[in-house]
């Protein structure tokens, strides 16, 4: 054979070689994608459920707190703003602040044993916890498999294959700054809520 059919061949090849490990690379970022979307998804079907529960615990605490105008409409507004964030890190401090808005409603309960003592107010506050807690463990898959695909689309040499294919950073879901716990709230142990911070 001759020796410029034989480079040829291996230019060929090495060309061949190279379209495969290309299309290898792709197909792991994209399965790592789909992963994290996939991960966002979690967060996103937690913050909805808590959105929907938002105005029943409105309704249990205004039956017995119809002065709290105030801290209702403040209640309204965070949720609002939960509702029309869009992606992770805006979502994230808009659940921050229905956190917040959430603790002052809470407080307000302190001031009525009565709807402390509600049924109907326990199974919301159990639902609320229940959500808080899934929320907290979205966070932390979807986090992970964002650190996870971030890193692969900026090293090298899949960093050229993200480029090509657009791929983009994905936002953390993150707590405000200056708060890095998640809050709950508990109405069980004394007279008025307690706000615990878990680890």
């Amino acid at each position: 054979m001759e020796p410029s059919l034989m480079l040829v061949l291996a230019i060929f090849a090495l060309i061949g070689l190279v379209g495969l490990y290309a299309t290898f690379m792709y197909n792991r970022m994209i399965r790592g994608w789909e992963r994290t979307r996939e991960a966002w998804s979690g967060i996103d079907v937690q913050l909805r459920r808590r959105t929907s529960l938002i105005p029943n615990l409105v309704e249990a605490v205004g039956g017995y707190a119809k002065h709290e105008r105030g801290v209702f409409e403040e209640v309204a507004r965070a949720r609002g703003g939960l509702v029309q964030a869009k992606g992770p890190a805006e979502s994230a401090e808009a659940n921050q602040i229905l956190t917040q808005a959430l603790g002052k409603l809470l407080a307000v309960v302190e001031r009525y044993p009565e709807l402390q003592a509600s049924k109907n107010f326990q199974d919301l506050q159990d639902d609320l916890y229940d959500i808080e807690e899934k929320i907290a463990f979205a966070r932390q898959f979807y986090n992970r498999n964002a650190a996870e695909f971030n890193t692969r689309i900026r090293s090298i040499p899949d960093v050229a294959v993200a480029r090509l294919a657009q791929l983009e950073r994905f936002e953390f879901f993150e707590p405000e700054e200056g708060s890095t716990e998640d809050v709950r709230f508990s109405f069980s142990e004394g007279p008025g809520p307690q706000v615990a911070s878990k680890p």
